[in-house]
């Protein structure tokens, strides 16, 4: 299972990212999706344009992260369809009575 989570950077920006590992110091990324508003929705946007698409992970200093949340289930599948194995698992059937 992927580990995604939103970063948000001191300079503004919140990143949903898949944390690969972190030390007292640092941690370090992969595949990074800026969160863009869009009026009640968000939309992403990849967070480096140009990074090596073979070595996507980027390693930042936590003293440039203000907070690290969970994200939603939604943003969860959403990046799973983007950067994971592609496999959506469908939503709970409820029964009614």
């Amino acid at each position: 299972m992927i580990n995604v989570k939103l970063f948000r950077i001191v300079t503004g920006e919140e990143v949903v990212a898949e944390l690969v590992s972190e030390d007292d110091a640092t941690v370090t990324l992969k595949n990074g999706l800026v969160v863009i508003p869009t009026g009640q929705n968000v939309g992403f946007a990849p967070w480096s344009m140009v990074i090596d698409k073979d070595n996507p992970n980027i390693t930042i200093s936590k003293n440039h992260i203000v907070y690290t949340v969970e994200v939603d289930s939604g943003v969860n599948k959403k990046y799973n369809e983007i950067y994971g194995s592609k496999l959506i698992t469908p939503e709970d059937k409820k029964l009614i009575l």
